[in-house]
């Protein structure tokens, strides 16, 4: 058993801060952890505890300076541990909340949706390849209303491929507006949350904001924009080819996928697989991959997919 001792003087704050997220310390860093009085006793193999003592000295320097640290600042600083880039968390929890649309802060949780971030801010097309619920559309969407509101580009664009995911077009109700949008609805949601309803209808009817099926983007060159296509797993290559010839000058591009979930009648015609291997060593393009510990949505969602990928090894 080890411990770290801190001065009778110490803010007891931070400590507390250790012990009510000391559950989730304990699991990333496979250890115990218990707290008294002025001390933090840890337990585990020497490899771990060390990591572990490197973290708490990275997460002290970060309390000292922002005298306040919240959940999600402990949840972004175990993603940088999991990814071995403990020595950078002092650095990176000052510089990830830098970006607001509408007073509402573009927030990445962990460090690999910080990379995505900044392969955007970096490059003209980035790829996000990930699971559902790691925060691929919502962060693309954010970064597409702060380009646009800070005049960085004119518009926006938004597009997904229809494609059925066990429900035909021809049963929905109403006429080709109306059966699609079911399939935009989550770009909706990001933009509801971004700038409320009623200014995104207003961007939507005056053309600033353009939501359509992917089908919509042949023949045009699309420039000073920024352009996001969702659910690009379901393109077959020729579309994906089309889409991605479609950007003009000043344009930025932002292809998100979950390669877990293809909806083709044949998943291997996925656009997405040729895409990122014959584009990975170009200049000025992205590819940033998310995994299971980059979901954000309930807790209960890391597990789905835990069991999903257990049942298909097996």
């Amino acid at each position: 058993m080890e411990e770290i001792v801190y001065p009778e003087s110490t803010d007891f704050s931070f400590l507390r801060l250790i012990e009510k997220n000391s559950s989730k310390i304990e699991s990333n860093f496979n250890i115990i952890i218990s707290l008294r009085g002025n001390k933090i006793m840890f337990d585990g193999n020497s490899k771990n505890t060390k990591r572990f003592k490197e973290y708490i000295n990275q997460l002290q320097n970060v309390y000292k300076q922002k005298k306040r640290m919240t959940s999600h600042d402990i949840d972004f600083s175990l993603s940088m541990a999991e990814n071995d880039k403990i020595k950078e968390i002092q650095e990176d929890i000052k510089q990830k909340n830098k970006l607001s649309v509408n007073n509402k802060q573009i927030n990445p949780k962990t460090y690999n949706q910080k990379r995505f971030l900044n392969s955007i801010k970096k490059n003209d097309l980035t790829f996000a390849i990930g699971p559902a619920g790691t925060g691929k559309t919502f962060l693309a969407v954010g970064m597409a209303l702060y380009y646009y509101l800070n005049k960085k580009v004119e518009r926006i664009v938004l597009t997904r491929p229809v494609v059925e995911a066990g429900e035909k077009l021809g049963f929905l109700p109403g006429d080709i507006k109306q059966k699609i949008n079911p399939y935009l609805r989550p770009l909706y949601d990001s933009l509801y949350y971004f700038i409320g309803i009623e200014k995104t209808n207003e961007l939507i009817d005056n053309q600033t904001i353009e939501i359509a099926p992917l089908a919509y983007m042949r023949g045009r060159t699309i420039n000073n924009a920024f352009i996001i296509l969702d659910e690009g797993q379901n393109t077959l290559n020729s579309q994906m080819k089309m889409f991605l010839t479609r950007f003009g000058e000043n344009s930025k591009v932002v292809v998100t996928a979950d390669i877990s979930q293809i909806d083709l009648e044949n998943p291997k015609k996925s656009g997405i697989f040729k895409a990122i291997d014959i584009l990975s060593e170009i200049k000025g393009i992205g590819i940033i991959y998310l995994t299971k510990k980059d979901v954000v949505r309930h807790p209960l969602v890391q597990k789905i997919i835990n069991a999903y990928e257990k049942q298909e090894k097996e």
